[in-house]
């Protein structure tokens, strides 16, 4: 998947939970949904998977444990360095900012926050383990663009302009490299229906003003020699680059901590508001309001036990349909900080909700306030090219993306010989199963434009979250209730708008103003969310992550020096 990096998991505590174990939220959980292979038609997942991890200490950075083979599916998280594990908890901890999920966008804004000379802290039980470790990381402002979405064009090309200095400054700021390699893409179509379509993109592409050529088949094949005979056709985008995920996260987890951000590895377990109002409000469904001596809390009160499962995380969510009715509700009010799992009161000038597809989750929130963002599922898989078969040259010297009976498939070469293939687009709720229909899908349709790809090895496979808008476009900037402000609904582009994202968030926190290029995605355009984030019959969360793994072979570190070379 395109990374979602937009994906802290952060919003809420899971009943009974270790916060070490983040694949325990505390969420109703849709049961999975079973339906025929041809039901997951793949998509770019730019950047966009919500990501839940198991310590896995065996590890290398960044990367899953390894098996001997097939195993039981298992979600990882980077390796924690003794500098890095959790401090003491203390009963109250006073900030400028408090940033809610520690995902990439977490990550970025809570740097961005830091840089400002704002004493920043992020919630989250595993910073830098969320969408990022399920992701492509394709940079694909060109090729991703999209009938219907020339604003989010205009933000994406913004960010994509962005990131050569941006990764040269976080390499620099970190120590540590992103992976950021210029190689352009190539989008090539297999039959007549395929390059109608790709011809379609080419010239919304041209009416946008995009540096996009269309090339014949004969001509793809001269740029990557291993395309099927068949590909007829293609469109070479020299603009549209990678980088990987993973080692975005890392390097954003340290210039965190250099910057002097500080980390509480717990769940936020609910928002805190204080203001003016007196008097209590009851309504069935969304709990109760009543004055505290720390101020008014939506969905407190009974959040705790596996019984009221739906009490803490998904309160505000359920009633967030009733936003009419609930609007004046929080007239006066201002959100001061969170609960944390372990009992940690966080007050905070401004709390950012950067929760990846948990946002809409975080009791506390008055319904007119949640975010509406739903979970969209991306199933990808990783796959290795022998040494034997490296040593006559590249796989693929650049991203190849394509049009594969009307469905789409992207094969991503990553500098230390591994290939990224994805990836689906299921909206099946908080369902995160690896299936047998959706992998062979990506495998088929990448056969049918690499045929090679069945000469390498199997390394993993993956699933996770990507947390999707009504628009899917993101939510930034500040909300209708003072002090709470949203960075999150990325979808497909959570890597792709990273460093944007970082710029506006830090704009809006320093001075109150959302910039003009980001106005077009305020939280605002939404008042009332269409419908509350996606909710289930109860189910033990443990059983239910919100990403899975399979990792196969033996285990091969990142060459770090390679990616910086690249």
């Amino acid at each position: 998947m395109h990374a979602s990096a937009d994906g802290g998991s952060a919003a809420a505590p899971p009943p009974h939970h270790d916060p070490q174990h983040p694949t325990n939220p505390q969420h109703p959980m849709n049961p999975r949904r079973r339906g025929s292979p041809g039901a997951a038609r793949h998509e770019p997942a730019h950047g966009t998977a919500t990501f839940a991890a198991h310590p896995t200490p065996s590890a290398a950075a960044g990367e899953p444990e390894a098996t001997s083979g097939p195993t039981p599916a298992t979600a990882a998280q980077p390796v924690e360095p003794a500098a890095r594990q959790a401090a003491p908890t203390t009963s109250d901890v006073r900030c400028d900012v408090l940033v809610i999920g520690g995902g990439i966008i977490g990550l970025v804004t809570a740097w961005r926050a830091a840089q400002r000379g704002l004493r920043t802290v992020v919630a989250d039980p595993a910073p830098g383990g969320g969408a990022a470790q399920v992701a492509a990381g394709m940079l694909a402002a060109v090729t991703e663009t999209h009938f219907g979405e020339e604003l989010l064009l205009g933000l994406n090309l913004a960010s994509a302009r962005r990131y050569p200095a941006f990764a040269a400054e976080l390499e620099e700021a970190s120590g540590q490299p992103t992976g950021y390699r210029t190689c352009g893409t190539l989008a090539v179509a297999l039959d007549s229906d395929d390059r109608a379509q790709l011809r379609d993109l080419h010239a919304l592409q041209q009416r946008c003003g995009l540096d996009a050529q269309w090339l014949t088949g004969r001509e793809c094949r001269r740029l990557e020699p291993l395309l099927a005979p068949g590909v007829r056709g293609g469109l070479q985008v020299s603009g549209d680059h990678q980088l990987d995920p993973r080692l975005l996260a890392s390097a954003l987890l340290t210039a965190c901590e250099r910057a002097g951000v500080g980390f509480h590895r717990a769940w936020a377990q609910r928002l805190t508001l204080t203001g003016a109002e007196t008097g209590a409000w009851t309504e069935t469904g969304t709990g109760t309001r009543t004055r505290t001596e720390t101020g008014t809390e939506y969905g407190a009160g009974t959040g705790h036990g596996a019984d009221d499962h739906t009490a803490g995380l998904g309160r505000a969510a359920q009633g967030a349909g009733r936003a009419g009715a609930d609007h004046r509700a929080t007239d006066g009010l201002r959100a001061t900080g969170a609960v944390l799992a372990d009992g940690t009161r966080v007050a905070a000038g401004q709390v950012v909700l950067a929760g990846g597809s948990l946002s809409g989750r975080l009791a506390g929130v008055p319904p007119h306030v949640v975010p509406p963002v739903r979970p969209v599922k991306g199933q990808l898989l990783r796959l290795r090219v022998p040494t034997a078969l490296a040593a006559a040259g590249p796989f693929l010297s650049r991203t190849v993306r394509a049009v594969v009976r009307g469905g789409h498939v992207y094969l991503v070469p990553r500098a230390n010989g591994e290939l990224i293939v994805g990836a689906t687009t299921e909206e099946l709720g908080w369902d995160t199963t690896i299936t047998a229909g959706g992998l062979y899908e990506l495998l088929r349709d990448a056969h049918e434009v690499v045929p090679g790809i069945t000469e390498l090895e199997l390394v993993e496979t993956m699933a996770g979250l990507r947390p999707g808008s009504p628009d899917n476009a993101p939510l930034l900037g500040p909300t209708g209730l003072p002090g709470l402000l949203l960075a999150t609904g990325h979808h497909r582009n959570g890597v792709l708008l990273t460093p944007v994202t970082g710029d506006v968030m830090a704009e809006v926190l320093t001075g109150g103003q959302l910039p003009a290029l980001a106005r077009p995605f305020t939280p605002l355009r939404f008042t009332a969310p269409p419908e509350p984030a996606p909710a289930a019959p109860y189910a033990r969360p443990d059983t239910v992550p919100l990403a899975h793994h399979t990792r196969t072979g033996a285990p091969r570190p990142t060459d770090a020096s390679q990616e910086q070379q690249a």
